[in-house]
C-alpha cells in the first residue's frame, strides 16, 4: 500500500485541477467528473494514512470501467453468461439483465435469472467490466456448486430490483472478489450475498452500499471473509450471519443505519446480527464473527444481536461506535425465531487490545462468556436491570472494566485491580463485589447444536432473504 504526505497530496490534487475538462472523457458533467476525481484522491489519500484502515482502491463509477462491448439478456430465468463445467474469461465487457425470476427457490439457491451464473465445477475470470440488473431475483454474478469459482476484479455492479444480491454463492461454490464497487437498491439484495449450501467468499479491497429494506452489506450462510474494503447500508444491518456460517473483518469501515424493519420477528435495530432462522437454508451450529482492526459505525439500536444460536464473537483493536445513545453494545435475547424459551442467544465474546463502550443485555434464555484481555478495556454494565441470563467475566492481560451502573453476572476471574466500580455495585451470583479482590470462576457450558434451538411447525421469515420451508440439502433437483 503506498502512502502519501501532505505534501505529495496537495501535488496531486493541484495536478487534478490543472486537468482539461476534456480530459474526464465520456463523463456527463465534466466539471463534475473533475471533482469526484480529487474527492477519490483526497479519499484515497486519507483511507491509506489513517492507522492503514479502509480501502485504498478508487471507488468506481459505471464510467470508469472501459467497455468495448454489451451482452444483455431480457429473459425472465436466463443468463447473459454462462460457464456450465468449463473455463471462460471476459474483459471490458457491460452485461445488462432485465426478465424476472418466476421461481423463487430457483432464484436464491441455484442461480436462476442471475445476470453472470457459474456452475458444475466451472471457472469464470471477470476483469474489468460492468454488470447491471433491473429484475426481481436478478443476481448480478452468481457461483453455485461445489468445485465452481468465479474471480473478479476492478469491476462495477449494480442491481436494481428485489431480491437481487451483488456477489451471490451457494451450494459450496467460491467466489474472489477484489476492488469491486457495488450499489444495491432493492430490497433483500445484499451487496455480499449467500443462500442455502453457502460456500467460500473472499472479498478484498472496493466499495460496497445497500439501501434497500433486509439488504444488509453481507448476509452469510456462508463462510465470508472481506480485506480492506468500505462497507455502508442505509435501511439494514451491515452484516447478518445466519447458523453455522461465518464473518470475517480484516481492516473494513462499516456503517451501518438499520432503520426499517424487514420482519415483525424482532423489537430491535442493530448494526450485525447473527441467528439461526430455521428455514433450512443454515445448517444449525457455532457461528462466528470476527473483526481485526478496521472501523464499525451504528447509527440506530445496538451493535450486536444474537438470537436463537451459538456465536463466537472476536474483536482485535477495532474502532466501534454507537451513535445511538439508546443502543447497547450486545444484546443476547429471545425474539421471534426458534421455539420460546429455548431462543435465547449463547456468545463467547474475545477481545483482545479493544475498547468496548455501552452496556451488554442478556435475557433469561441466553447467556455470555466475556474475554477481555491484552489490555482491552470496557466501559459499561451487564444486565443493569438485575440478573437474568447467565454471564461469566474473565478480565486477564490487564484488561479493565469501568462499570457505568449496577451489573449483575454469574461468575467472574479478574485479578484485584481489574475492576472499576465506579461508584456502582458488581453483583457476583448475587453477591457484591469487593472492590481490589481478585476472583476465580467458571465458565458457562455452551451447546452448539441438540439444545433445543429453533423449531416451529411453520419456518420463520429472514431478514434479507425469501427463505424456504424445505429442509432438503442444496442438490440441484434434475431438469
Amino acid at each position: 500500500m503506498k502512502f502519501f504526505s501532505k505534501k505529495s497530496t496537495a501535488i496531486i490534487l493541484a495536478a487534478l485541477m490543472a486537468l482539461p475538462l476534456a480530459a474526464c472523457g465520456n463523463q456527463k458533467n465534466s466539471t463534475e467528473a473533475t471533482v469526484a476525481t480529487i474527492d477519490e484522491a483526497v479519499h484515497s489519500t486519507a483511507a491509506s494514512t489513517a492507522d492503514q484502515s479502509g480501502t485504498s482502491a478508487n471507488k468506481l463509477t459505471e464510467a470508469d470501467v472501459n467497455t468495448t462491448q454489451t451482452i444483455e439478456n431480457t429473459t425472465g430465468g436466463e443468463h447473459a453468461i454462462t460457464a456450465d463445467g468449463d473455463k471462460a474469461s471476459y474483459s471490458n465487457v457491460k452485461v445488462v439483465k432485465s426478465g424476472d425470476s418466476s421461481e423463487n427457490d430457483e432464484a436464491d439457491f441455484y442461480g436462476d435469472n442471475a445476470a453472470i451464473f457459474a456452475t458444475n465445477g466451472g471457472t469464470l475470470d471477470l476483469s474489468e467490466i460492468v454488470v447491471k440488473t433491473d429484475g426481481k431475483h436478478a443476481n448480478a454474478v452468481f457461483s453455485y456448486g461445489e468445485g465452481t469459482t468465479v474471480n473478479i476484479r476492478d469491476s462495477y455492479i449494480e442491481t436494481a430490483g428485489n431480491c437481487s444480491g451483488g456477489l451471490m454463492t451457494t451450494g459450496g461454490g467460491t467466489m474472489n472478489a477484489s476492488d469491486l464497487t457495488i450499489n444495491t437498491s432493492g430490497n433483500s439484495s445484499a451487496a455480499i450475498r449467500s443462500d442455502r449450501g453457502g460456500g467460500t467468499v473472499n472479498v478484498s479491497g472496493g466499495y460496497y452500499t445497500t439501501s434497500g429494506t433486509g439488504s444488509p452489506v453481507i448476509y452469510s450462510t456462508a463462510d465470508i471473509t472481506v480485506s480492506d474494503a468500505e462497507m455502508t447500508s442505509t435501511a439494514s444491518q451491515g452484516v447478518v450471519v445466519e447458523g453455522k456460517n461465518s464473518v470475517t473483518l480484516n481492516n473494513v469501515d462499516l456503517t451501518a443505519d438499520n432503520n426499517k424493519k424487514n420482519s415483525n420477528k424482532s423489537s430491535w435495530y442493530q448494526a450485525v446480527m447473527i441467528y439461526q432462522s430455521m428455514s433450512g437454508d443454515a445448517a444449525e451450529g457455532t457461528s462466528s464473527f470476527t473483526m481485526n482492526g478496521g472501523t464499525l459505525t451504528n447509527e440506530n439500536g445496538d451493535i450486536f444481536f444474537v438470537n436463537n444460536t451459538a456465536t463466537d464473537i472476536s474483536l482485535s483493536n477495532a474502532t466501534i461506535t454507537n451513535k445511538d445513545a439508546e443502543g447497547v453494545f450486545l444484546r443476547a435475547a429471545a425474539a421471534g425465531w426458534g421455539s420460546e424459551g429455548k431462543n435465547g442467544g449463547q456468545v463467547t465474546l474475545n477481545a483482545k487490545q479493544q475498547t468496548i463502550n455501552g452496556d451488554m443485555v442478556v435475557d433469561d434464555v441466553s447467556h455470555l462468556n466475556l474475554y477481555l484481555s491484552d489490555s482491552s478495556v470496557f466501559n459499561g454494565a451487564v444486565n443493569s436491570s438485575g440478573q437474568a441470563g447467565e454471564v461469566y467475566v474473565d478480565l486477564s492481560g490487564s484488561a479493565k472494566w469501568t462499570l457505568t451502573s449496577d451489573s449483575y453476572i454469574t461468575s467472574l476471574t479478574c485479578d484485584a485491580d481489574s475492576i472499576d466500580l465506579n461508584g456502582h455495585t458488581l453483583y457476583v451470583d448475587g453477591k457484591a463485589y469487593t472492590a481490589g479482590t481478585a476472583s476465580t470462576g467458571e465458565a458457562i457450558a455452551v451447546v452448539s447444536t441438540g439444545s433445543g434451538h429453533g423449531g416451529g411447525s411453520t419456518p420463520p421469515d429472514k431478514p434479507g432473504n425469501s427463505g424456504s420451508d424445505s429442509d432438503t440439502p442444496p442438490a440441484k433437483p434434475d431438469n
